[in-house]
């Protein structure tokens, strides 16, 4: 099966989504499951996760409600404040939906760098492994040497890092963050997405301003803990689906057959644990 592993949905009317401005104008609207079925459908795509956008329980009860209704989303990275005493009860409760699978704190927002190392996360860490989880790290090159830290505690628990941790693409900064993600891919089970990189770069990015980034990622993690995904509707403000697709297919074109399959759908179907 071939999978977008991180895509959004939102309703602005809902009012959980902080980040998430006028100024942003080209997403500033609602996204649903009818905007992106046409885009799935010419890329060949037949199935999806479903992403949090939004710090909230409420959004990832949303999106629960989606994945009900829409066949094609075949697993949702929802959300719970991993700080809040009764963390481990509300994965308990959320993990009761099928379709949950696995959980993302927006730690790209949260100003302390070593925020993930608090003691007061462990027992939802402990939590997200005890129930098959996957945990998103929404992480920036800065957060790479703790997120390295808070892994070497939980060995056994499933790990995708969103976005290769948005390296500084734009000014061709690639020290620190390559020998960081190196250790990552060295020392830890991790998975790696191949998505969010374009709105990392110029906005008038070419494939080879991507590919010192991919080829690093290709090199550590490897095409089996490669993961495909588009970050659709937030890569629009710098590329369309269809264009982010065909620029994978570039940069992955000295890939064979079976690690392009892995990295378009088989590791997301291992990284969460999706049911057939």
């Amino acid at each position: 099966m071939r999978i977008d592993a991180h895509q959004h949905f939102w309703a602005l009317a809902r009012g959980d989504y902080g980040w998430l401005t006028p100024e942003l104008a080209v997403i500033y609207r609602d996204f649903t499951p009818e905007d992106l079925i046409p885009l799935l459908e010419k890329a060949g795509i037949e199935g999806t996760i479903l992403v949090q956008a939004a710090p909230t329980v409420a959004e990832t009860e949303y999106m629960l409600s989606l994945a009900d209704q829409t066949p094609f989303i075949k697993g949702v990275v929802g959300w719970v404040d991993f700080e809040a005493a009764d963390a481990p009860a509300q994965i308990e409760a959320l993990s009761a939906h099928p379709a949950l699978v696995g959980l993302r704190p927006m730690i790209q927002d949260i100003p302390d760098p070593n925020w993930m190392l608090g003691d007061a996360l462990t027992p939802a860490f402990e939590e997200v492994q005890r129930k098959g989880l996957t945990f998103d790290a929404l992480t920036l090159p800065q957060h790479l040497g703790p997120l390295r830290q808070r892994l070497a505690h939980h060995p056994q628990m499933r790990v995708v890092i969103d976005h290769g941790s948005k390296p500084l693409i734009k000014d061709g900064v690639i020290s620190g963050w390559a020998e960081d993600m190196a250790a990552l891919a060295r020392d830890t089970n991790a998975w790696c997405k191949l998505s969010g990189l374009v709105t990392e770069a110029a906005p008038d990015w070419t494939v080879d301003d991507l590919r010192p980034f991919v080829d690093h990622l290709l090199n550590t993690f490897g095409p089996s803990r490669l993961i495909w995904g588009s970050d659709w509707p937030v890569c629009t403000l710098a590329s369309s689906y269809q264009h982010w697709l065909d620029t994978t297919d570039e940069l992955l074109i000295a890939l064979t057959e079976p690690e392009r399959k892995a990295v378009l759908g088989g590791n997301a179907t291992q990284a969460y644990n999706l049911r057939d």
